[in-house]
């Protein structure tokens, strides 16, 4: 049997409660840290909407454009589109040029995927006819909280086009490149608050009969603040913030 002295009792103890001290403020820092890293992330809400341009929406009994999803483009990510620019020529026929070629051109996906965009899908798929977005009327197809920060551009993944023309028709309507609808405008998404996108889009007749479904760039619309009344689809009068 070993004989133990009360200050070698003591020293033991002493170093015991050392050890269980330094393990439960370690535990706790790392908590803390994990945490901080929780808390730290700041975000908004980006709610898309989807409007039409006249153009040659008037041949349409019904052209229902269906969206599966949105990339957005952050500080220094490539779009894959050379742009939507058209020929300008003025009033809101301004986008109603042949776009065989030109405008929201982009690959037809044979190439490498564009660096640095986000792809985001909706839950369900969402339809949008446009032949009753017209005159300022706007449909929510999607709500969702972000990371705070600068996007460059926002696309639309259309995935179906679908249209009638007046008399019953079926109407040949294609996408620019078959790609997705670029839309080139900065826009924030800010601590706390609501950025309303509304991306603005029309057919446009080609000399062969077949459309063109084209975005608008100068129909582009970002505001911030307020909110949207009834979301969750419908077709509503942007009143702005």
């Amino acid at each position: 049997m070993t004989d133990r002295t009360p200050a070698a009792d003591a020293a033991e103890t002493d170093s015991v409660s050392r050890r269980t001290y330094l393990q439960a403020t370690g535990a706790a820092a790392l908590g803390a840290a994990g945490l901080a890293g929780c808390v730290g992330r700041t975000t908004g809400t980006l709610a898309t909407r989807v409007t039409d341009q006249p153009a040659d929406i008037g041949d349409f009994e019904s052209l229902v454009v269906t969206v599966q999803g949105i990339w957005l483009g952050a500080e220094g990510a490539e779009s894959g589109a050379d742009g939507n620019e058209t020929d300008g020529d003025g009033g809101d026929d301004a986008n109603a040029t042949d776009g065989d070629d030109d405008g929201n051109e982009t690959d037809d996906g044979d190439g490498d995927e564009p660096a640095g965009r986000e792809y985001h899908e909706f839950d369900e798929s969402q339809e949008a006819d446009l032949v009753r977005l017209q005159n300022g009327e706007t449909q929510l197809i999607d709500e969702r909280e972000l990371s705070v920060g600068t996007y460059q551009f926002l696309q639309l993944d259309v995935t179906n086009v679908d249209g009638t023309l007046e008399g019953g028709d079926e109407a040949d309507v294609d996408l620019p490149g078959n790609a997705p609808l670029t839309f080139n405008e900065a826009f924030e998404v800010r601590e706390n608050t609501r950025t309303r996108f509304t991306a603005d889009f029309a057919p446009v007749r080609r000399g062969n009969g077949s459309y063109l479904l084209r975005p608008v760039p100068r129909g582009i619309e970002v505001s911030y603040g307020g909110t949207d009344e009834g979301d969750g689809g419908g077709n509503e009068s942007d009143g702005g913030s």
